[in-house]
C-alpha cells in the first residue's frame, strides 16, 4: 500500500460514522494536492480533513487523528500538540471560563506535574468536580506559547476513581548565558480560530489555512551553562518584563521599518551575552519560563557574544 493509501485509509476510517466516503476519492484528492500543487503531505492530510470535516459539518475534535487510538500518558509526556491521549488525573483546581462556549477550564495533575484542560460547552460533558480523580479517555492536546494543555471532546469518556493522586511539582530552575534567539521569537501571529492558538508560518495556520492572525511576542532562547544547553520559551508577559518592549511597541516598531523581524534583532540587543536564572516547568524539550532574574555570572561576554553568533 502506498503513502497516500494509507493516508486514505485512514481519513476513511476517521468518517466513517458520519460520512459516506470512498477511499479512491480521498487518495485522488491527496495525490492532486501532493503531486500537482507540491503540497507537503502533512498537509495536504489536514486540508483533505478540513474538507471533510466542513462536508460534514462536524468540529476536528469529533473525529480521531488518524494512525489509531489514544494513548495512555503521563502529563510530563505531552510535548506534541494534536494527539489523542487517556489520562488518569487529579482535578487539582477550577478557573472561572472567559467565555459562554467553555464550560469548564482549570488544572489537572498527576506524579509528573500539571497541566491545564478545557472542555467546551458543545461537547456536553459532565462537570468535573475540584479534588476528585478521573480517568479521562481520547483527550486532544494542544500547545499556546509552549504551554501543553488538553482538551475534552464529545468523544472523550469520563470515569471517577475512588483513589487518590499526589500530584507532583514538575517546575525546575536552571541558570545560565543567554547564547540564542531562535526562529519563531519576537512578533509573532497566531491563528485567531477559536479553541486554536497555533503560530502562523506566512499566514497560513496549519489546521485553518489563510488567516487573519493576532499578534503576540514571545521568545524562544538558549541558555548555556558551559557544560549544558537550555531551550527556554519566554510568554508574552514575560517577554514584556525581559525586554522591556510591550506588544503595542513591538507593532509600532514593525510598522515604521516594514519588517516584523526587526522586533526579534532589537531584543537580541538586550539579552544576548546576558547570564540568567529562570523557573518554570518542563516542556519537552523546554522550560517555560514564569521566573526570572538577571545575575552577574560566570561568563566571559565576548566568549559568549561569539558563540551567539556563530549558532
Amino acid at each position: 500500500m502506498t503513502d497516500l493509501r494509507t493516508h486514505a485509509a485512514e481519513i476513511a476510517e476517521q468518517f466513517s460514522d458520519h460520512l459516506d466516503v470512498d477511499e479512491d476519492d480521498i487518495e485522488e484528492r491527496l495525490d492532486n494536492l501532493v503531486n500537482e500543487y507540491k503540497v507537503p503531505v502533512d498537509e495536504a492530510r489536514r486540508s483533505v480533513v478540513n474538507h471533510y470535516l466542513d462536508e460534514a459539518g462536524l468540529e476536528r475534535d469529533a473525529i480521531r487523528s488518524g494512525g489509531g487510538g489514544s494513548q495512555a500518558v503521563q502529563v510530563s509526556d505531552i510535548d506534541e500538540d494534536e494527539q489523542w491521549v487517556d489520562l488518569t488525573v487529579k482535578l487539582v483546581e477550577l478557573w472561572e471560563p472567559r467565555s459562554d462556549s467553555i464550560s469548564q477550564v482549570g488544572l489537572l495533575g498527576d506524579e509528573s506535574g500539571t497541566i491545564k484542560f478545557v472542555s467546551f460547552t458543545t461537547s456536553e460533558l459532565p462537570e468535573l468536580e475540584e479534588g476528585a480523580v478521573y480517568s479521562l479517555q481520547n483527550v486532544v492536546t494542544d500547545e499556546y506559547q509552549g504551554r501543553y494543555s488538553v482538551k475534552l471532546n464529545r468523544t472523550t469518556t469520563i470515569t471517577e476513581l475512588d483513589e487518590e493522586i499526589e500530584v507532583g511539582d514538575d517546575s525546575v530552575s536552571v541558570e545560565g548565558a543567554f547564547v540564542d534567539i531562535q526562529s519563531g521569537s519576537g512578533l509573532i501571529k497566531r491563528c485567531p480560530e477559536e479553541g486554536c492558538t497555533r503560530v502562523l508560518q506566512n499566514g497560513r495556520c496549519s489546521e485553518h489555512g489563510n488567516v487573519e492572525g493576532e499578534f503576540d511576542l514571545r521568545i524562544k532562547g538558549v541558555l548555556d551553562d558551559g557544560n549544558e544547553v537550555q531551550e527556554i520559551i519566554f510568554n508574552k508577559e514575560m517577554t514584556e518584563e525581559l525586554t522591556g518592549i510591550a506588544l503595542e511597541e513591538a507593532k509600532q516598531m514593525a510598522m515604521d521599518a516594514l519588517d516584523t523581524t526587526i522586533v526579534a534583532d532589537e531584543m537580541a540587543e538586550d539579552v544576548l551575552g546576558r547570564y540568567y536564572r529562570v523557573s518554570g516547568p518542563t516542556l519537552g524539550r523546554y522550560v517555560l519560563v514564569n521566573e526570572f532574574e538577571q545575575l552577574t555570572g560566570p561568563v566571559d561576554a565576548e566568549a559568549v557574544l561569539i558563540k551567539a553568533r556563530s549558532m
